[in-house]
Parts: structure tokens; sequence; C-alpha cells
């Protein structure tokens, strides 16, 4: 059950930076939703940061599961990994308004605690 939540934590993490940056970014880019300005570019740059880095920890954590499952299994990887996803749910809270980042990093926290205490089986 461990390599299925590790496989579900690290898919959901890159496929929701991948989603939020579609929104959160090109989306209202393509749209115009925003007037350009200084907000504008601090919101871009705070939603493409936050977005790449849910990305590229997400198929990196993919990559070590496909490669060495054993690494993923060890206590440092994942509490580094709990730890990551606290700090984007704290971001979540502190500078995005909306929802929707709000629960997927909630679900990847949830995700990441079953791996731990899955990780002997």
């Amino acid at each position: 059950m461990h390599k299925y939540f590790i496989y579900a934590a690290y898919g959901w993490l890159a496929l929701t930076g991948v989603l939020h940056f579609i929104i959160d970014v090109v989306s209202q880019y393509v749209r115009g939703t925003r007037a350009p300005g200084l907000e504008t570019t601090l919101y871009y740059g705070l939603n493409s940061a936050f977005s790449l880095g849910k990305v590229a920890f997400g198929l990196l954590g993919l990559y070590l599961a496909w490669r060495a499952m054993n690494l993923l299994s060890e206590v440092p990887v994942l509490l580094l990994s709990i730890a990551a996803a606290f700090g984007w749910l704290a971001i979540t809270f502190l500078f995005i308004e909306y929802w929707q980042p709000k629960l997927n990093a909630g679900i990847f926290c949830a995700l990441m605690l079953a791996a731990f205490m899955t990780r002997g089986s």
C-alpha cells in the first residue's frame, strides 16, 4: 500500500502544480483579467514559483519512486516531503486567496502522512 500512496502523492503534486499554473497564470494572462502593474507581476510570480516548485518536486518524487522506491521509504525523505507539504499548505493560507490550492496542498499532506504511516508495508 505504501508504494501506491507514494505514487499518488507525487503524481498529485505534479498534476496540481501544472493545473495551478494553467489556471492561475496562463488562463488569467490570456484573458487579461489582471491590469498590468506591480501587483499583477507579484501575483504571476508567486503563482509561477508555487506551481514550478510543486511540479519539480512532484516529478522528482515520481522519478525516485520509479527508480528507487526504497529511498522514498526512508524516514528522512518522508519527513522532508511532509515538511514541504506543510510549507505549501502554509503558503496557500498566507498568500493565495482561492480555496482550490488549499485543498490540493491538503490532499498532498494527507497522502504523504498516509505514506509515512504505511512505510513498513
